[in-house]
């Protein structure tokens, strides 16, 4: 079966963001000054073939442990897309 998976990428909490932070400036450059917080990360689809969700998370998972996240400076998250 096919499945797939959205993985969201995002900077841990802790650390501070400077691309969102750039984000915000320009945010407030253009004249949106209600905006209090930005966070920048990025957002990744995978199609995954796999004999069932358990699997196909398995796999997102692997993905974003070894590949997509880099854990000292971000954290993940997997959704199964219906």
């Amino acid at each position: 079966m096919i499945f797939q998976v959205q993985i969201k990428v995002m900077p841990l909490k802790e650390l501070l963001d400077p691309q969102g932070k750039a984000v915000q400036n320009g945010l407030n450059n253009l004249g949106l000054n209600n905006v209090n917080d930005v966070r920048v990360g990025k957002h990744i689809t995978l199609q995954i073939e796999a004999a069932n969700e358990q699997a196909a998370i398995a796999v997102a998972d692997e993905a974003g442990k070894k590949l997509l996240a880099n854990p000292v400076m971000e954290y993940f998250e997997i959704e199964l897309v219906n």
